[in-house]
């Protein structure tokens, strides 16, 4: 399932919901990603996401095919929100089925990496400093090179 909206994502309700549909996996694996409070440019007022669709859920969805394909995984799951954020708000939810372990913590690592690295967002963070558009780290762009 893949969703991206501007609607707050409740990470709980959605483990839950995910959990029912896969009753039959041996291991599941979830991750939030939150909006943080402080920045290198300063106390975060709000983070602004814009994605461009359809290319940026087309994009997912390939990375979610590739997961599913590359690891023995029941399902995935993708909700990105895009907008106005404040800190402590959940940016991004991804969570991944298995019968075992390893396949859903390799597979959700990997959608989290084409996320940071590859999906077409553009971040812009608004500080107490002033505005500023966030680019993956190197280190993120390290992270994703371990896939290839």
């Amino acid at each position: 399932m893949l969703k991206v909206s501007e609607h707050v994502i409740d990470a709980c309700a959605l483990l839950k919901g995910f959990e029912a549909d896969v009753s039959g996996a041996g291991a599941i694996v979830s991750f939030s990603g939150i909006v943080r409070p402080e920045a290198s440019t300063g106390s975060v007022e709000h983070l602004f996401l814009q994605a461009y669709s359809p290319m940026t859920e087309n994009g997912i969805q390939a990375a979610m095919d590739e997961a599913k394909s590359r690891w023995p995984i029941e399902n995935a799951m993708v909700q990105h929100r895009v907008g106005e954020m404040k800190a402590g708000d959940t940016i991004v939810f991804v969570a991944t089925a298995s019968a075992h372990r390893r396949a859903a913590f390799e597979a959700a690592d990997f959608l989290m990496d084409y996320l940071k690295t590859k999906a077409v967002f553009w971040k812009r963070e608004k500080t107490d400093l002033g505005d500023a558009w966030i680019e993956p780290r190197d280190a993120d762009y390290a992270d994703a090179e371990r896939w290839r």
